[in-house]
C-alpha cells in the first residue's frame, strides 16, 4: 500500500515543525490572538502546547487551518 499523499500539503510535517513555524513567525501573543486557548496566552512553551494540542482535536485543527492560511500558501 502506498502512504504517500501528494495532495495533503501537511503530509510530512509534524506538529511540534507546524507550531513551531507559527510560533517563529507570529510569537505567542500573536498566535494565542490567533487561536485563544490558554497554553499560547499563559506561561506558553512547545511542550505544553503539545501535550494539549495532542489532546484537543478542534484545537489542533484549528493551529493547522492557520498553518495552511499562513505558511503553506503555494
Amino acid at each position: 500500500m502506498n502512504t504517500s499523499q501528494p495532495n495533503n500539503p501537511l503530509h510530512g510535517k509534524t506538529l511540534e515543525f507546524i507550531l513551531t513555524e507559527l510560533v517563529d513567525r507570529y510569537g505567542w501573543e500573536r498566535l494565542g490572538q490567533s487561536i485563544p486557548v490558554r497554553c499560547f496566552t499563559n506561561d506558553p512553551s512547545i511542550k505544553s502546547s503539545l501535550t494539549f494540542l495532542r489532546k484537543t482535536p478542534w484545537a489542533r485543527q484549528k493551529v493547522e487551518e492557520l498553518y495552511l492560511r499562513t505558511i503553506a500558501k503555494p
